[in-house]
């Protein structure tokens, strides 16, 4: 299995990733070894996603980070990730 996540950078803005090991690259993330987020520590996992295989998690991933990508993200994903937390 493959995993699609978004995090909260600390300032605010997304990135998006994937990996076959979400809890490893979560820490990888935390402690600093993930030379695009490395400076905008602390992160925080605020939606992931599982996929079957690689090329499917890839894709979506691809999607994510186009425009349409984002504003699905912006409207679909954390949009409604928001409303969860503050019921």
């Amino acid at each position: 299995m493959y995993y699609v996540y978004l995090l909260k950078l600390s300032n605010q803005k997304i990135y998006t990733g994937s990996t076959p090991s979400l809890k490893r690259r979560l820490e990888e993330h935390r402690i600093g070894k993930c030379e695009a987020t490395k400076n905008l520590r602390p992160v925080k996992l605020i939606w992931y996603c599982v996929f079957p295989n690689r090329l499917s998690a890839r894709r979506f991933e691809n999607y994510l980070k186009t425009g349409s990508g984002q504003a699905f993200r912006n409207k679909r994903l954390i949009a409604s990730q928001t409303q969860i937390d503050t019921k």
